[in-house]
């Protein structure tokens, strides 16, 4: 196959991409199932590791999620919110082992510790904490900017809205996930595809009393900036955020 046939079919994978994209961050109405987006993904990414000459601004491995909507304020995340990768088989998981071997030129591969819990289908937000008060919220954006939507993520009863343990950052970004319980959904199941779709529409409101009304839930699993922190791995934060007052995944 030469260049120019290489570059067409990457490009129209690109096309289709931006696309699935966009119905997926910017609309909260995916068009093809999860399953088949991350293959897409996983197939341009494929591409440009073999291909060095193909590059596009809408690539997955330089763009994260979908601009900020216009409806919201636009704020800079101060750590990049990035997206997780995906691993499909053992195969995938053996190399993502590797790569951690070799960025840390580990000789003993047996020191290193994996935490584990499943992966909860929702909206991903960022706290900011400064000296305990829960002091804005953001979307994850396109991973570098975010919406403020602070207003929104203080109605949901999970999200501590003051932490007064001496242990806890003088500033943190808890990062974690807005989600809806299938449970809750089906009271709800006639206004929206999905709970995502749910969880995503609702932080999405303009007038905050709406989004009150809607049985949303925060899960916290992460943190991005953080100032004045002694904790080293991530089952001691884990249990540092449980002590604070965040709820995490039981089945970590």
């Amino acid at each position: 196959m030469n260049k120019s046939l290489i570059k067409n079919n990457f490009l129209k994978k690109i096309k289709l991409f931006k696309k699935y994209n966009k119905f997926y961050y910017e609309k909260d109405r995916p068009i093809v199932t999860d399953q088949e987006f991350d293959l897409l993904k996983k197939d341009l990414i494929n591409l440009e590791n073999k291909y060095q000459f193909l590059k596009s601004e809408y690539s997955p491995m330089s763009s994260v999620g979908f601009k900020p909507s216009k409806n919201f304020k636009k704020l800079r995340h101060k750590v990049p919110m990035l997206s997780l990768g995906n691993a499909f088989n053992e195969e995938d998981l053996i190399n993502f082992e590797k790569k951690i071997i070799n960025y840390l030129s580990l000789k003993d591969k047996s020191i290193i510790e994996y935490s584990a819990e499943p992966k909860i289908d929702g909206i991903s937000a960022s706290l900011t904490y400064i000296n305990g008060r829960f002091e804005r919220g953001l979307s994850r954006g396109d991973g570098l900017e975010g919406e403020d939507i602070t207003e929104n993520l203080k109605t949901i009863n999970d999200i501590p809205k003051k932490i007064t343990k001496k242990n806890f950052p003088k500033e943190i970004d808890v990062r974690g996930e807005v989600f809806i319980e299938n449970d809750d959904f089906k009271n709800i199941d006639e206004k929206f595809a999905n709970p995502r779709n749910a969880a995503s529409g609702s932080l999405r409101q303009k007038d905050s009393s709406v989004t009150k009304k809607i049985p949303l839930k925060f899960i916290a699993y992460t943190h991005g900036y953080v100032k004045s922190m002694n904790i080293d791995n991530q089952t001691d934060f884990l249990d540092s955020l449980k002590l604070w007052g965040f709820k995490t995944n039981p089945f970590n």
